[in-house]
């Protein structure tokens, strides 16, 4: 009874060291549609917008047209705990 307990715990133990090492099966990945052409090239003025400041007063682009630089920065997830 030992002799084939010890070989068969034995081969259970390697095939379950086999299995854990296997790589786990990559789930296909979507297609992806390709980016859209861009509609404002270098160089080219900014199209008039609007937004809301700091103070939620409205603020559009043209108010700084030709007065100030505008710099206008989009931090993805910025407030929102993500």
């Amino acid at each position: 009874m030992r002799k084939v307990f010890i070989p068969m715990l034995l081969a259970m133990a390697l095939a379950g060291s086999a299995y854990s090492q296997a790589a786990p099966a990559k789930p296909a990945a979507p297609k992806q549609e390709p980016a859209p052409e861009p509609k404002v090239k270098v160089g080219d003025m900014a199209p008039d917008f609007t937004l809301r400041d700091q103070n939620r007063k409205e603020v559009k682009l043209s108010d700084f047209r030709g007065k100030n630089n505008v710099v206008v920065a989009f931090f993805v997830f910025a407030f929102t705990g993500g």
